[in-house]
């Protein structure tokens, strides 16, 4: 690999997955189908407008697969895609190396 040049499809990618809450949406999908408001619950510091935003992009570059129920209330539920799910990795090793490297665990804002 070569360190010296950068490639395009890793600034993509970070551009993708770097986003403030993005990493955290999907640490949350990885287990497993969620609805908006349990997503929510989960990141509660998250705005309702940042996480719309974040799914309508994430759905858009095939991370995450929106599903309508049609039900009465119509139930609407979000998870990963395989190419989501292939983050996993990504996901495991950033949360092994702040375990190993993140002094305090209090967000810095």
């Amino acid at each position: 690999m070569d360190y010296n040049t950068m490639c395009p499809k890793y600034e993509v990618t970070i551009d993708i997955i770097g986003k403030k809450w993005t990493g955290l949406i999907i640490r949350v999908l990885l287990g497993g189908s969620r609805r908006f408001k349990d997503i929510k619950k989960q990141i509660p510091e998250m705005s309702d407008r940042m996480l719309t935003e974040r799914m309508k992009e994430l759905e858009a570059v095939g991370i995450v697969a929106r599903h309508v129920y049609p039900e009465t209330p119509v139930r609407i539920e979000y998870d990963l895609t395989e190419k989501g799910k292939s983050l996993r990795s990504v996901i495991d090793a950033i949360q092994s190396w702040s375990e190993e490297w993140v002094e305090n665990c209090e967000l810095q804002k």
